[in-house]
């Protein structure tokens, strides 16, 4: 990550979703996310990101990117 990567909005977001499900098993889905997130810590927006998910099976973290992406 650079220092402009730092300063955008969407890419921190991504990095602090992906920081948010360390140790999360895949495949997994939104609940499983949500657990994981809440017990590292995660700010309100990533559990909002993660919340406004579908209830679809995400198979890696760059599909739950892909997807909280897409939410917005």
């Amino acid at each position: 990550m650079t220092a402009s990567d730092a300063k955008n909005p969407q890419i921190r977001k991504f990095i602090d979703v992906q920081k948010a499900l360390k140790g999360a098993s895949y495949p997994s889905r939104k609940e499983e996310l949500l657990k994981t997130a809440k017990g590292n810590g995660a700010d309100e927006d990533v559990m909002e990101a993660l919340a406004a998910l579908s209830d679809e099976e995400f198979d890696s973290p760059a599909a739950v990117s892909k997807a909280v992406g897409n939410e917005e």
